[in-house]
């Protein structure tokens, strides 16, 4: 009889950095080594599972699911440990059917929700009760027969066995046998063999595979060394030990297993049973409840018509009859279309979900995006009131959203205020069945391929610095964002692999591991909602923070029907609603920010000008340069701009095409006629995907769902797809009128274009999101400020704060510190200047905060610090809330100084105490008991000095966590700027990666470390008046310039920019006190005289200054005489001084302003 071998114990990716290869490598192998079946079995969880599934049937082969659960040595409840004893043990559980997957679902979910102890745990107990449908396999040497066996005790071992063949059911029970050439295998393998005989338990060979080629085996010692932060060279770390855990083929199984054939022959009996198919068609939603009385349709149809009636009043309004009439009879043929088409589908359910949940949110007034993605185009979520965007005036399509020919669920994003989406989701689960029905999605963090550089370089122990070095040659993101790609694309990358073999070695193990997941995490908008208990459907996942989520990632929900939703909490919608609050508070002026005029001059001005600061996905300093540039003049030109900026049209140069077409219109052509009304707004350009959908109907007949599948094809450039299309668009094409020859010239152009074209529904969604910011800024600037200030700093971005304060300052915005008497909870417009709230001082909580606005509030203004512990209660109001309130400025308005008040705090504290056991006698005086003391006196305030600048400076930045009143670096002004090639607020995604730069600033939260080499390296922040960036030291420069590295010390950096997102730094490569600085980068100085009207004394006093001053900068007179004649000469006598702030203040002050000149 032919034996015939299937791996049934595999890990994957999802075995996290455990498994070292990809599913479909999984059946890709299989496939290659003609095994009928495979099984997919990742450590306590089914993560992959559903991807897993599909890429094994469109293969031939049967995917079997399961799972290698973590089991309590007795409960899963008990959570310490027991002596020596492991806190779990290995057994494998693989699926037979639907009820074996609903109670593997049960299994893993109560895993991680009640039996987490390092790992997600059942019990025996909890397996007995979810036992039916399953296979389990005694798992590894680290099973629980297998751990007894290893430790001499069969009789552990038999009882082990005997009671897992009770569990389960009859035949069900399997004793797993491997062998990986460990010494530990080979001397328990008999014992397995004899206890399968002895109790007539079937026994099954499996080779625990983590990897696919045994090639792999380095890569997955290097992943496992990932996992457990150690070295390769370590002695005592977790190995595997052999290089066996591959995928090994039939042959080498049988090979290996050749004298126990049922182990190989009962691969396969467990193949047979295991059956269980995920449904892959149909749609399991939830249910809306219609109104009593009222059937599902009959409900959406007047919530339809209702909707309808209310936007038509809008689109008419000021319109002429006979217009109106045209407008009408349209908007109710594209709208009965989408009616028409979403009942055919059977998603009326769906929709009154959405609008549903939309009407809540605005009924309570939750801010609510005006649309986001394809659904923006859909006339009929136009009425629900789910966009604010009428898809007709911009023709917007809706087959871009839905497509009849090709049944999906609408996919209908939704942006909420961010500060209180919690609320949003609270709705959803209160009325689709809680958190058993409703629950967050997973998502999965991977090792691209920066990541991936370092993690295997550490784990290499190659230097950090070289380390760095081959991770920033790689494009953070676009095409070459891999090793592969970078490989190709960046000489010097190549050049460092070939000439040295360490980084040839790391980048070749690297390139292994690219892509590979790393962590679960929470997707930042998804949720999921079931009909019935999500446990049903997937198993749950709880992280180490308690929170909980689905299993399965966003597409393996869609993928199984159910409902998933985006629900993302977008802050600028926050910042729009506070904007709106805070103009009605102080001016009385009430904006309707959703009819706003959309052809505003002012608005359009902070556009052109790119000053866009704060203004939604216009603020790079890229967007602002093309701003500049283009100029727009109109709310397409916005949408358009929107969705040029992308890294695919500004390298594939479509965005400068655009600009030269709008400043030169005689130079845009059209390839035939009919491109001209679909192209003419965006310049001659295909721009949208809508464009491409258009060009296709219009010129070879397409209806617009077989448009939507060009559309489809061409983003995905399917080779076998694109020829089919290509051939279907010149036929029809030809139909039209072309030649073959212009027919295939169009389609090769707007498949070249495709690539990169954006959908123009979401983007003019979110045009019109920027638009109202830009709205906002432009006619109430310090509101939409503050509002943004407030944003900010309710997320911890201090950097972010400091930007916004210094766009402020250029647009002569005053910032105020906070005023225990004037300030609110967050930022707010005082006489058009910016107030700190008190939230942004440090130690002072919330409930201290509100504590003392409420006392402010119910008896008026505070009059001193005494009067302030008198009303607020000592437990709000304790010695660290006192002291950041002083060190902040906020009780500067209570007449004493910040010093005097400090000297104070003790005796306040004590008479605040003494006034609390005043009021608590008076209340027992009333129950008749006690006597009432009299008043404490007040202490005198001493009278003394105020602190001095710096330190004023120094607290106020421990208390707010930046400079207000004053900035260190303030007084070097433009003597400073000469020094630097830029400011920190300049260094963004747009500077080029790793280009040298000079900036200068305040060192603080500086961290000395040690790298493994035991050497000496540190990271700070630099912050200077614009902004703040980590700065990274590494070793080398450690040891040069350690001395200059103090918390509070003013230096001048060179270094190298390391731009990664919002995780940007700067690697240093010299660093200086700023004043040394100042002296020694000075090329030369420059004293400007104007002669005829200079005295001799001038001269005297200046040779005097000079003289005193000598030193080693160069330094040069230029001397104009009346006819704007001008010469540089250089004195004989002193040619050089020594720079400083004084001297240069100095000079000014005898010459004029202006009349130094440092050159760096």
């Amino acid at each position: 009889m032919e034996l015939t071998f299937i791996h049934l114990h595999n890990h994957s990716e999802f075995s996290i950095l455990d498994g070292a290869f990809k599913t479909a490598s999984l059946v890709e192998a299989a496939y290659k080594n003609n095994m009928p079946a495979v099984a997919l079995t990742d450590h306590g969880n089914i993560f992959g599972a559903v991807s897993f599934f599909k890429q094994a049937k469109e293969k031939g082969i049967k995917p079997i699911l399961g799972c290698e659960v973590y089991v309590a040595p007795k409960s899963r409840i008990i959570k310490k440990p027991e002596g020596k004893r492991p806190n779990h043990f290995h057994l494998v559980l693989l699926v037979k059917d639907e009820n074996g997957y609903e109670n593997l679902c049960h299994l893993i979910t109560k895993s991680y929700l009640e039996g987490f102890y390092y790992r997600p745990r059942i019990d025996k107990e909890l397996l007995a009760q979810h036992s039916e449908g399953l296979v389990a396999l005694s798992g590894c040497l680290k099973g629980e027969i297998g751990h007894a066996l290893e430790l001499g005790l069969e009789e552990q071992a038999e009882e082990a066995a005997l009671e897992y063949a009770s569990i389960l059911s009859k035949g069900d029970f399997y004793i797993e046998i491997q062998d990986h050439g460990l010494e530990e295998q080979r001397r328990i393998n008999p014992s397995l063999l004899n206890l399968s005989r002895k109790l007539n338990i079937p026994l099954v060979a499996t080779n625990d595979v983590h990897y696919i080629s045994k090639d792999d085996a380095e890569s997955q010692d290097i992943l496992l060394c990932v996992q457990t932060n150690r070295r390769v060279a370590e002695q005592d770390r977790i190995r595997f030990g052999s290089d066996q855990f591959y995928f090994k083929s039939s042959e080498e199984m049988i090979d290996l297993f050749g004298e126990i054939p049922e182990a190989i022959q009962n691969t396969a009996k467990i193949a047979a049973k295991c059956n269980f198919e995920f449904p892959l068609s149909g749609y399991f939603l939830p249910q809306f409840k219609a109104p009593e009385g009222t059937s599902l349709g009959e409900y959406f149809d007047g919530v339809v018509k209702e909707g309808f009636k209310s936007k038509i009043e809008i689109i008419t309004k000021g319109k002429k009859k006979d217009e109106i009439a045209h407008l009408v009879e349209e908007y109710e043929e594209r709208l009965e279309n989408e009616v028409k088409l979403i009942k055919e589908m059977g998603f009326e359910g769906y929709f009154l979900i959405v609008w549903d949940l939309i009407k809540m949110a605005k009924d309570s007034n939750i801010p609510v995006g005006p649309g986001r993605g394809s659904a923006t185009g859909s006339l009929l979520a136009y009425c629900l009131g789910i966009t604010d965007i009428d898809p007709l005036e911009y023709d917007l399509l809706f087959e871009r959203f839905l497509n009849p020919e090709r049944i999906s669920l609408p996919d209908i994003d939704i942006d909420f205020c961010g500060r209180r989406r919690d609320e949003v989701l609270d709705y959803v689960k209160e009325k689709y069945g809680g958190e058993t029905n409703v629950c967050q999605i997973i998502t999965f963090g991977t090792m691209a391929a920066r990541q991936s550089v370092r993690d295997v370089g550490r784990a290499l122990e190659v230097p950090l610095p070289e380390v760095d070095k081959i991770a920033k040659m790689i494009p953070p993101f676009g095409p070459d964002a891999t090793i592969e790609g970078a490989l190709k694309k960046i000489p010097q990358l190549k050049e460092l692999r070939d000439k040295d073999a360490k980084i040839a070695h790391l980048l070749s193990v690297a390139q292994k591991l690219e892509g590979q997941v790393r962590h679960p995490s929470i997707h930042a908008a998804g949720i999921v909602i079931a009909p019935k208990p999500l446990v049903e459907f997937m198993p749950l996942y709880q992280s180490v923070k308690g929170e909980i989520t689905t299993q399965f990632p966003m597409q393996d929900i869609e993928a199984i029907g159910l409902l998933k939703m985006d629900l993302l909490g977008l802050r600028n919608l926050t910042v729009i609603q506070d904007t709106v609050e805070l103009v009605k508070k102080e001016t009385g002026d009430m904006i309707d920010i959703k009819n706003i005029p959309l052809d505003d001059k002012k608005t359009f001005e902070v556009f052109r000008s790119g000053n866009t600061d704060g203004v939604f996905q216009f603020e790079s300093s890229g967007m602002k340069d093309l701003l500049r540039n283009f100029k727009p003049e109109s709310f397409p030109d916005l949408i358009a701009l929107n969705a040029l900026y992308r890294p695919g049209p500004l390298k594939s140069g479509m965005t400068d095409e655009f600009i030269k077409c709008k400043n030169h219109p005689e130079q845009i052509s059209y390839e035939c006629a009919e491109f001209e009304p679909i192209l003419k707004e965006t310049q001659g350009i295909i721009v949208y995907q809508e464009q491409v959908m258009k060009i296709a109907t219009e010129l070879a007949g397409f209806s617009m769902a077989e448009a939507d599948i060009l559309r489809k094809a061409m983003g995905k450039k399917v080779t076998s797809m694109m020829k089919a299309q290509k051939q279907r668009f010149v036929q029809g094409a030809k139909k039209k009128g072309l030649s073959q020859a212009k027919a295939n010239k169009i389609f090769d152009q707007i498949n070249y274009f495709a690539g990169y074209g954006f959908n123009k529904s979401h983007s003019t969604a979110y045009a019109y999101l920027a638009y109202r910011t830009a709205y906002l800024k432009a006619h109430y600037p310090s509101h939409f400020l503050a509002a943004l200030l407030t944003s900010e700093a309710e997320r911890g971005a201090t950097s972010q704060v400091a930007r916004y304060i210094n766009e402020c300052e250029e647009l002569g915005i005053k910032i105020l510190p906070p005023d225990i008497n004037e300030s609110d909870f967050n930022f707010t417009v005082v006489k058009g200047d910016i107030r700190f709230g008190l939230s942004a001082v440090k130690n002072v909580g919330e409930g201290s905060v509100r504590a003392l606005i409420q006392a402010r509030e119910k008896r008026g203004k505070f009059t001193s610090l005494f009067d302030i512990c008198e009303v607020a209660d000592s437990k709000v109001l304790n010695r660290k809330v006192i002291e950041s309130l002083i060190k902040a400025g906020a009780l500067d308005s209570l007449g004493w100084r910040r010093s005097q008040m400090f000297h104070l705090v003790d005796k306040v504290i004590e008479y605040a105490h003494e006034m609390q056991e005043i009021k608590s006698s008076k209340q027992s005086f009333l129950f008749g008991s006690g006597q009432i003391e009299p008043p404490p006196i007040p202490p005198e305030v001493e009278e003394m000095p105020e602190w001095d600048e710096s330190l004023i400076l120094s607290y106020e930045k421990d208390a707010l966590g930046l400079y207000i009143t004053g900035h260190p670096l303030a007084k070097f002004g433009k003597q400073l700027k000469r020094l630097i090639s830029e400011s920190i607020s300049q260094l963004d995604e747009e500077k080029d990666f790793n280009s040298e730069i000079r900036v200068a600033g305040i060192i603080s939260s500086l961290k000395p470390l040690k790298t493994r080499k035991d050497e000496r390296m540190a990271t700070f922040i630099l912050e200077d008046l614009s902004g703040r960036i980590e700065v990274v030291v590494f070793p080398d420069s450690y040891e040069r310039y350690s001395d200059y590295l103090r918390e509070d010390q003013l230096v001048w950096v060179k270094g190298k920019f390391l731009g990664e997102g919002e995780s940007q730094r700067i690697h240093l490569l010299q660093v200086m006190p700023l004043a040394e600085a100042f002296q020694k980068q000075a090329k030369r100085i420059m004293l400007r005289i104007f002669l005829p009207g200079i005295e001799e004394s001038v001269f005297e006093e200046l040779k005097g200054m000079l003289d005193e001053n000598r030193g080693d900068c160069p330094v040069f007179f230029e001397l104009e005489t009346p006819h704007s004649y001008r010469m540089v000469v250089q004195s004989m006598d002193i040619q050089g001084i020594s720079l400083s702030e004084d001297i240069t203040t100095r000079i000014e002050s005898l010459l004029g302003e202006n009349s130094v000149l440092i050159e760096y």
